[in-house]
C-alpha cells in the first residue's frame, strides 16, 4: 500500500498550522479539499488519523505517520536546497519543532540558539514543556527534538546526555522566619505556601517527599509564569524550587535563602531527536550541545 503524496501533504498541513482552516491557507485550497484529502487518507488506511479539535492533533494512530509526515518535509526541503547550493542558505528557511521546558529556555537554551552559525536559516516553533512530558510531544510526532528528562530513545530518535540541572528550594528570608525559624519541619512544610508552576510541575512535592517520612500535601499557589513565579517566591507569598542558575544572584544579594541549605534536586536533561540525516537537526543539536556544557553541572 502506498501513501498519496497529497494527501500526506494535507494531513501534514492540518497539523503544522492546527486547523482544516489554516491548512487550506498554507495549501491554497478550500477548507472542504483539505478535509476530502484528510478522509480519504483515512479510508484508505482504516485509521481515524486527526482529533478534530484545537489544535488538531493527531491520534495514537496518526503519530506514526505525523512523524514521517514531518521527516519528508525535513529532507525535501533540504534537498531542494542542496539542489541550489548551502543546503543552510536559502530564502525559505527550514521549519523546526522543538520542545524545551521553561526553565531551559529562561537560563540557557536561547544562547544556543544565539550560537547557530549566521548563514543557518531555521525557523523554530518552539512548545514549552516540562521536562518530564517533553518526550511525549516527539513520540506524537509534533516535534523533532526535545529538552527531556527521559534518558530512553523515543522509537525512530536518537538521546545524548546534556546535564544536570540543580533546583535549590529558596524562599524569602521573611517567609524562612516565619514558618522555617527553627529549622525544616513536617508541621512548617504543610503550613507552608508553595509555588507549583502548573499541574504537571512535581518539583517542590518532590524536594517535601525527600525530606519527610509523612505524606504532606502542602497550600500551594498555581503560577504558569516562570517570571511571577520567581516575583512571588521573592514577595514572601511561597516557597519553590529555582534553577540553581536563577537563583544564585537573588541568593548572593541576599533576597533569597534555601530553606535547607545543602539539600537540593538534581534533575539530568537529555536532548533527544530525530534519528535522520539532517544538516539542520545536525547544527541545532551541536549548538544545543555546546550550550549546555557552559551552564550544566556534570553530574
Amino acid at each position: 500500500m502506498k501513501i498519496d503524496s497529497g494527501q500526506l501533504a494535507a494531513f501534514f498541513a492540518v497539523l503544522r498550522e492546527g486547523s482544516f482552516e489554516a491548512a487550506s491557507r498554507r495549501l491554497n485550497v478550500t477548507p472542504s479539499a483539505v478535509s476530502q484529502r484528510v478522509k480519504l487518507l483515512e479510508e484508505r488506511l482504516g485509521q481515524i488519523l486527526i482529533n478534530r479539535k484545537t489544535p488538531s492533533v493527531p491520534t495514537p494512530a496518526g503519530e506514526p505517520l505525523a512523524r514521517l509526515a514531518m521527516q519528508i518535509n525535513l529532507l525535501e526541503e533540504e534537498a531542494l536546497r542542496e539542489m541550489g547550493g548551502d543546503p543552510l542558505e536559502s530564502d525559505s528557511p527550514v521549519w523546526l519543532p522543538i520542545a524545551v521546558n521553561g526553565d531551559s529556555l529562561d537560563n540557557w537554551f536561547f544562547e544556543a540558539l544565539d550560537a547557530l552559525p549566521a548563514e543557518a536559516r531555521m525557523v523554530f516553533d518552539i512548545r514549552m514543556e516540562d521536562q518530564d512530558y517533553s518526550a511525549t510531544l516527539l513520540r506524537e510526532g509534533t516535534v523533532m527534538a526535545a529538552v527531556t528528562t527521559d534518558a530512553t530513545p523515543v522509537q525512530g530518535c536518537e538521546v545524548e546526555r546534556l546535564g544536570v540541572m540543580r533546583y535549590l528550594a529558596v524562599a524569602s528570608p521573611a517567609f524562612i522566619e516565619r514558618y522555617f525559624a527553627a529549622g525544616v519541619t513536617d508541621d512548617g512544610l504543610h503550613a507552608a505556601p508553595m509555588l507549583v508552576f502548573n499541574q504537571k510541575d512535581s518539583l517542590q512535592q518532590r524536594f517535601v517527599d525527600s525530606v519527610t517520612q509523612r505524606p504532606l500535601s502542602p497550600l500551594q499557589h498555581t503560577i504558569p509564569s516562570t517570571a511571577c513565579f520567581v516575583e512571588m517566591v521573592l514577595r514572601g507569598l511561597g516557597w519553590g524550587m529555582m534553577p540553581e542558575i536563577a537563583a544564585r544572584a537573588a541568593l548572593a544579594q541576599g533576597r533569597l535563602k534555601e530553606i535547607l541549605p545543602g539539600h537540593w534536586l538534581d534533575i539530568p536533561l537529555y536532548w533527544q531527536h530525530w534519528r535522520i540525516r539532517s544538516q539542520a537537526l545536525m547544527v541545532l543539536t551541536s549548538a544545543v550541545r555546546r550550550t549546555a556544557a557552559l551552564h550544566l553541572r556534570t553530574s
